[in-house]
């Protein structure tokens, strides 16, 4: 598993983006997959998350109704959309593989994922 994030930016409230995490490993699509953010001065926390086949995905409270996963196991790449961006949507974006749930659970914490990107930053100005 090698994960590479893209998409992030410099963009005003209330504008959309969409992420991209490419997979260059050829299991991605046995893997659960997630995206996270870690705000400057803050810890990393959980962004959304999606099964290896997807169907149901989990969102933070936060994002529930302005963010969406989703992938392309063909691509072998996750994304995340994100509309109406806020400031405090300001961060760090990382994507986050775990091979060891390709069930049905799907795990939010980060101690579930073994496989990181680099991350992208995403920076909302109001």
């Amino acid at each position: 598993v090698q994960l590479q994030a893209s998409g992030g930016g410099l963009v005003q409230a209330g504008d959309s983006l969409r992420l991209s995490c490419a997979d260059s490993g050829p299991t991605f699509s046995d893997n659960a997959m997630a995206w996270f953010r870690q705000a400057p001065g803050k810890e990393r926390l959980f962004v959304a998350a999606i099964r290896r086949y997807g169907g149901n995905p989990k969102y933070a409270d936060s994002v529930r109704d302005r963010f969406a996963i989703s992938r392309d196991n063909i691509k072998n790449t996750v994304y995340l959309q994100l509309n109406n961006l806020k400031p405090e949507d300001t961060a760090v974006y990382y994507c986050a593989a775990a091979p060891r749930y390709s069930g049905h659970f799907l795990p939010v914490q980060s101690s579930s994922y073994d496989y990181w990107g680099q991350g992208t930053l995403v920076t909302v100005s109001s």
